[in-house]
């Protein structure tokens, strides 16, 4: 009998042959080619029920859903980016489309360390392409509630920037250690902005936590928290350096825990982010997440040196998990309380940062500013300048924006000249319309 698979299932793939950091640099293109050859040799795409999608090329537009780049989207991308983008828009479509019932988007470049303003590439990232299919899908499909589950090594800061004030975007990021990894940053007390409090969950791991911690944290934490959300879509952001072969971080996930993560997690979608044990974890761990996703038996899948025992946490580290978790589950529960404290009756809340492009060594400095609104999500202004001269005003205004927030924003932009900048930038999500204005 001809196996099928449970749920039909779509793939997409683009190694993006002509985009690298440097021919010998982690983050290349045979990524996915070892992963191709795996996936053609087990003859997945034989399975009735799997089909694999060729990618679209997402526009300008929908870049700028998302982001602010500086000085615009040109100086930010390549054809890569586009591509990379539009194979995450391309699987987003064929779900909202019932063409499938889940979906897999093996692409690079990767995206979820690309924030909000973008000055330049940092931790391999240059766009977010998991923002921009769901800030796709949202204008599309008229989507509401999507919750990411960011499973990559590394914290998702970017995508984290990108929802800090969504209260309709649940960001989950589990992640080894920020005092241990780049970016050094996604801690419990990152908790979202002051219209969305709770609605950032950071859950950061020790080094060397193995399969029984991250099934511990997604059992414990994890789904009773997307439970509670009630997500109409959710989003794997699908990093696979946690796996105990990876070169660049310190984790001990197998291929066999990537699968039993996938199958219990059940995302709509999974977008692939890092990753860089080339032979010996991608193409079993990109196999046992498609067959999760497809519904059918994972448990033949195992690395050639795969050993338990090796690569077993110690009872310290499966003390540290419990503790983590026990923290943010009163975190999650009491949130109502803390964004009430919040919002109080202050109107603007101000944040202020350094950002560090590490890929492009670009420093940048930012003034935000939030109207705390209680009736939507806020009108949003950042003052954005880096250390090559350019110097910008970025306004944001929120999909479902109040009136008083809609003319907030966009008095903002209006007042930028003679302000010292030298480009203002406009996002108005209730018009999906993008301006710029050069000084």
């Amino acid at each position: 009998m001809k196996l099928a698979a449970k749920h039909k299932t779509g793939l997409v793939f683009f190694p993006a042959f002509d985009w690298a950091i440097s021919p010998s640099h982690p983050e290349r293109e045979e990524r996915l080619l070892y992963t191709q050859d795996q996936i053609l040799e087990e003859g997945l795409l034989d399975i009735e029920g799997i089909t694999e999608f060729k990618p679209d090329v997402v526009t300008v537009k929908d870049i700028q859903r998302v982001h602010f780049c500086v000085p615009d989207v040109w100086a930010a991308t390549t054809e890569s980016h586009f591509i990379s983008a539009g194979g995450a828009k391309t699987i987003g479509m064929a779900v909202m489309d019932k063409k499938i019932e889940k979906g897999f988007a093996l692409v690079r470049p990767p995206g979820h360390h690309a924030m909000r303003v973008v000055h330049g590439s940092r931790g391999f990232c240059n766009i977010n392409i998991e923002a921009i299919m769901i800030e796709y899908l949202r204008q599309a499909y008229d989507i509401q509630k999507v919750a990411i589950v960011d499973t990559d090594c590394h914290h998702g800061d970017g995508t984290q920037d990108i929802y800090w004030h969504d209260p309709n975007t649940l960001f989950i990021s589990v992640h080894q250690d920020g005092r241990t990894l780049y970016p050094g940053s996604g801690f419990p007390n990152e908790f979202g902005g002051a219209t969305a409090l709770g609605t950032t969950i950071n859950i950061p791991l020790p080094p060397h936590t193995s399969t029984e911690g991250f099934l511990y944290t997604l059992k414990e934490l994890v789904l009773p928290i997307l439970s509670d959300f009630k997500p109409d879509l959710i989003i794997n952001s699908a990093g696979q350096d946690n796996h105990y072969s990876d070169p660049i971080t310190n984790m001990n996930f197998s291929a066999q825990g990537y699968a039993e993560l996938t199958a219990l997690l059940q995302p709509d979608i999974a977008v692939l982010e890092g990753g860089y044990s080339i032979e010996g974890a991608l193409p079993y761990v990109n196999l046992g997440i498609i067959l999760a996703m497809a519904g059918i038996s994972y448990s033949h899948v195992k690395e050639p040196d795969y050993d338990p025992d090796k690569i077993r946490q110690s009872p310290q580290t499966t003390t540290m998990i419990t503790k983590t978790c026990d923290i943010i589950r009163d975190q999650w529960e009491q949130r109502g309380y803390y964004q009430d404290k919040l919002l109080g009756n202050k109107e603007f809340h101000e944040r202020h940062r350094r950002i560090f492009y590490d890929t492009d060594n670009i420093m940048e400095t930012q003034k935000e500013k939030l109207r705390a609104c209680h009736d939507c999500s806020g009108a949003l202004r950042i003052e954005s300048s880096s250390d090559h001269g350019q110097n910008i005003l970025a306004v944001h205004i929120p999909r479902g924006a109040c009136n008083n927030c809609i003319n907030i924003g966009r008095q903002w932009h209006e007042t930028a000249r003679g302000a010292g900048f030298n480009l203002a930038l406009l996002q108005d999500r209730v018009e999906d319309a993008y301006l710029s204005t050069s000084f």
